[in-house]
Parts: structure tokens; sequence; C-alpha cells
């Protein structure tokens, strides 16, 4: 074992203790949260200006996005984002950097002194070691983004945020949100503060209908998609336009035209940050160069790709909802060139059949995997049930490296799109190298 692995392990086990401090993952309430913080002395009190961002889809992309812009020039930032793809220092990021192992081991266990052995989720006592971590930290800004919702949501105990920001709203968590996309979108708006902007990206009319009864209860002027501001594409390029800002700008670095709505909101909340100088040429560097894994991300090394004939691709996209199943559609409909397969791994409680669905048109043929190690796994054979409903040929495959095997082996040259699942990209990165 290597000195590194031993001192990921130090993590490993704090972060395993903290997972038994409470009997559900998921248990949203802002009393225990407040509870800790209040004894770790308010460290949310004490952060730089941040952009608070909720959504269905989006969140990670524009905050991503933004980090990119801001980076670019010159600012040092704080992002605190979930889940976490490989390994759990990716969620919080100091000052440019994730955080370092000694320095996470230690913020953990002082939290869960303080939390001296009282029911907390996970994610409510690792997101107070953040905020302790972002409060010693100097940096200009912090980049904050929603675990769940928005009104119940860890996160939101930070009261005066610089800005906010709703990125579109759909069908997603509905044991948790509600069963309609107006009462998803009423918890999400729950971040809006008074006097702070919400940025709000492009959104289906219940959802806007909800967010803007939300931003009027509680004083919040709306910079919205579509009214304030707009962004599209234009060429090669894309266009963005502002009460303040006429930008003409390069297409992010990350694929599909889901991404340049992304973009644009993530520009909507800068150009709403006051006190900042972000210039277009550092908006468009950051553009360029945005580092945001396992969006349509195409694998070009490591065993998997190993696999692969001379000519094939693999491409891999969490995306995990029907929202999410749209844009992948919208982009395997400009793959023309070669016939696309899919590798589909799924949580138990996602809907398959309407992720699955925009895809079925521009699918040849489907594998259904198992996620390994994960305890909410929908069985491969449900999604291949689900695919097969849709219309895609699939079956179920033992592993991902087998499900790529079978697809070299049964057809010609094609492309492979693995998806269904950030905790399926997750292993799949962490497998590949």
């Amino acid at each position: 074992m290597t000195s590194s692995e031993a001192q990921t392990d130090g993590s490993d086990e704090v972060l395993a203790r903290l997972m038994r401090l409470h009997p559900k993952r998921i248990d949203l309430s802002l009393g225990r949260i407040e509870r800790l913080l209040a004894a770790l002395g308010n460290p949310q009190e004490r952060l730089p200006p941040v952009v608070h961002v909720a959504g269905t889809k989006g969140k990670g992309s524009t905050v991503a996005t933004m980090r990119a812009c801001l980076e670019a020039a010159g600012y040092a930032v704080h992002a605190y984002i979930s889940p976490h793809l490989v390994r759990f220092h990716e969620r919080i990021r100091l000052a440019g950097r994730l955080i370092e192992e000694d320095l996470l081991v230690a913020l953990l266990e002082e939290c869960e002194r303080a939390n001296a052995g009282n029911p907390i989720t996970f994610f409510e006592i690792t997101t107070a070691a953040a905020f302790l971590a972002f409060s010693r930290t100097p940096a200009d800004i912090l980049l904050l983004e929603v675990g769940m919702g928005g009104r119940l949501d860890t996160t939101n105990v930070v009261q005066r945020p610089a800005v906010t920001a709703i990125t579109p709203v759909s069908l997603d968590h509905q044991a948790f949100l509600g069963n309609t996309v107006a009462a998803i979108a009423g918890e999400k708006a729950g971040i809006l503060k008074p006097g702070a902007v919400g940025v709000i990206a492009p959104q289906p009319p219940d959802a806007a209908a909800a967010i803007a009864a939300a931003g009027q209860s509680v004083g919040a002027p709306l910079y919205r998609a579509g009214s304030e501001w707009r962004c599209e594409a234009d060429g090669a390029g894309m266009r963005y336009e502002g009460t303040r800002w006429r930008l003409d700008l390069p297409r992010p670095s990350l694929l599909g035209g889901h991404q340049v709505v992304n973009a644009g909101t993530a520009i909507a909340c800068l150009e709403n940050l006051a006190d900042f100088d972000i210039s277009e040429a550092a908006i468009a560097q950051g553009l360029r160069q945005i580092d945001w894994p396992a969006r349509l991300q195409r694998l070009v090394r490591g065993p998997l790709v190993d696999l692969l004939p001379r000519g094939w691709e693999l491409w891999l996209d969490g995306g995990h909802n029907p929202a999410a199943g749209q844009a992948l559609g919208a982009v395997a409909a400009q793959w023309r060139d070669r016939p696309l397969d899919l590798v589909v791994g799924m949580l138990n409680t996602k809907d398959a059949a309407g992720f699955l669905a925009p895809l079925a048109p521009h699918t040849r043929t489907l594998r259904a995997v198992t996620i390994p190690g994960e305890e909410n796994p929908l069985p491969a054979a449900a999604i291949a049930a689900a695919a097969a409903s849709v219309g895609i040929a699939a079956q179920p495959a033992a592993s991902v490296g087998a499900a790529v095997r079978e697809l070299v082996a049964s057809s010609g040259g094609a492309r492979i799109l693995i998806c269904g699942s950030l905790h399926l990209a997750g292993h799949v990165l962490a497998e590949n190298g």
C-alpha cells in the first residue's frame, strides 16, 4: 500500500463512522445541522460571498463553468459539490485545490466530537466540515451546490448569499420533493433570499410560476432566462445577452446543446456578482477549459478502452433522470456517423424507462448492468426490461467490462455510451484508471 492509499484509508474510516450516525441516508431537515453548526461556532456566517445553486439538472455543470471563468479571471474559488465520483475529497475544493487528506480527517473528527453522538445524516455532518474548511481558508468566493431540493437542504443555512441560481427543474427525487414539477420547483426555490438576485434558467411553465411566486413572497429579484438574459448557440460559438453584458463567446468545452443553457446560467450569475471584475476574455478562456468529468466525457485510455477495436469510441455520462435522457437523446441524434450502443446501470429510485425513452430512436442495442457495490441498485434484468418496453433491444451483462466485450463481439464498428448513474460513472472512472 502506498502512503497516499494509506492516507485515503484514514478519511474512509472516519466517513464510515459518520455514515452510521443516522438510520436514514436522506432526512431533509435543518434542525440537526443548525445544532451542530452552533456547537462549531456557526462557520456558515464567516464565508466569502456565496453563489448558491439548486435545480434538477445542470447544477454541477453550472458550478464547474463558473469556477473555470472565475479562476481564469484570477479569483480564488471555493466549491462544494455532491456526490463525488471516485473520492470524497472531490466534494470540497479550497481556493482551487481539492481538500488535503490530513485536513479532511481533522475537520471530520472535529465535527464528530462536536456532534457528540447525536443523530445526524452523513450529508449534514460532512457539510458542516466543509463550512469549517471554507471559513478557515481564504478565498474570494464560494460556489455552493445544493444536495437535494433547496428549502430543507443542509446548505440552506446560508442566509445572505450574493447570488442564488435555479437550473432547469424536472421530475426527480419525488419521494422527497413532491410528485409534480411545480411542487419540486417550490422546494428548489426555497434557496431564494430577500434582496439577493435569483438567476433562473429556462423552466417549464409550472416550475417558472412556482419560482416566481416564491421570489415575490421573499422579496428576491429574479433574473430569468428569456426575460432578463438569454444565451443561444450562434454558429460555432454562442451569444450571451443580459441587462449589462453582450458577449460573443466560444461554446463550452462540455458537449451537448444543454451545456449552452448551463453556461448561460453561469454567466448570468457572474454578471450579477457585485465587486467582481470578470472580463469577456476570462469568460471565454474559462468556457474552453471546464473540468467536469462524466458529463459526455470521451474515455481515451484505460482497460475498457483497450477492449475496443480501432475506430470505436467509448463515452461516459452520469445523467440518470428523464430530463438527462432527453439531453443525451439530443446529442445521440447528432451522432449519425456510426451506430450507438448503450451500457446502462441505474439506481432503483430512478425511472429507467423515462430515462431511456429519448435514447431509444438512436440506440442499436443495450447491455444492462447492476451497479457494483451500491446499496440500492436497479437489477440489470429490470433495466433490460425497461429498455425493451421503450423499444430497445437489451439484455443483462455481468459487468461493464463484460458488456463492452459482448458489444464488440456482436456488432460492427460503434460508439458505446455508458450512462444511467453518477454512481456507475464513478465506478467506471475508478476502475478505468
